[in-house]
């Protein structure tokens, strides 16, 4: 019986084989390496990935699916909405997998989890900052996102797409768009165009207090055709920041290295006081 697109889970199955075979090119997986898929769905890209790594583990909300799922004896399944899964528990669960499978290498075995999915664009955002928080334990991330979304991600400053996004990814991952996905490759076919987007961890990162970072770049961002005096200039102001930061510039105007700079200046010299009203 074939398995109809729900609207509610956001489905779109990939049918085209090239593009299939240009996603599984660019992620080049390797014998053993601890992978999971999100939303595998009908198995597309499930199929070539795990004839090249010989097991694999996926994560699928929707039930049905996740039953023909696991009539395939190399895959591990995980029912559930990928915002409720515990990423840095299911990395230790993987790679032990692994490391117990016969065959397995031991590099292998302990590398970090590779994470790869078609994933829901109506909540594409919130699961990338739901990874976000465990990235210390992610090797790469490849995943088929709305081309404007992802455009976003790789913006760079002075650009309309540059935005919040780009600046909260970029301070954790190198970024890349590669490959275009038209709608005529999904059935059925979304209303927009897609791609696939390469993010792979920095290996030593800015270190800062990302709420602070978050809280900061949403300020400043707020009302990004205004210059940043009156927005981010007022937070600062009520935070008695005391250091220097031009805030006759746009937010877009501004590169990503100076806002995770300032959130460094901010974070040394918090404001007296428990309790402050923000914007």
């Amino acid at each position: 019986m074939k398995h109809v697109a729900r609207k509610r889970f956001g489905q779109h199955f990939l049918t085209d084989r090239l593009i299939i075979q240009g996603i599984v090119e660019a992620i080049a997986p390797l014998p053993g390496q601890p992978m999971v898929e999100i939303g595998p769905g009908l198995a597309a890209l499930t199929r070539p990935l795990v004839e090249r790594l010989g097991h694999l583990t996926v994560i699928e909300l929707d039930r049905d699916l996740a039953h023909q799922l696991r009539a395939h004896p190399k895959l591990t399944v995980v029912e559930s909405d990928v915002l409720r899964v515990d990423f840095r528990q299911l990395a230790e669960q993987v790679q032990l997998a692994a490391s117990q499978r016969e065959g397995a290498t031991a590099d292998a075995a302990s590398s970090r989890l590779r994470v790869v999915g078609n994933l829901p664009y109506n909540i594409s955002t919130p699961i990338l900052f739901h990874l976000l928080d465990v990235v210390d334990v992610i090797e790469d991330q490849h995943f088929m996102l709305q081309k404007e979304v992802i455009d976003r991600m790789v913006a760079v400053p002075s650009t309309s797409d540059f935005g919040r996004l780009s600046v909260m990814l970029q301070w954790r991952y190198a970024m890349e768009s590669v490959l275009d996905v038209p709608p005529q490759s999904f059935d059925p076919p979304p209303r927009v165009d897609s791609a696939i987007v390469r993010m792979v961890p920095h290996a030593e990162p800015v270190a800062l207090d990302v709420k602070l970072l978050s809280e900061l770049v949403r300020v400043a961002f707020s009302q990004r055709r205004k210059l940043l005096r009156h927005t981010l200039g007022k937070w600062l102001e009520q935070r008695g920041f005391a250091g220097e930061f031009n805030v006759k510039r746009r937010a877009e105007e501004v590169p990503v290295a100076e806002y995770l700079a300032l959130a460094q200046q901010v974070a040394a010299h918090p404001p007296p006081g428990d309790k402050l009203d923000m914007l």
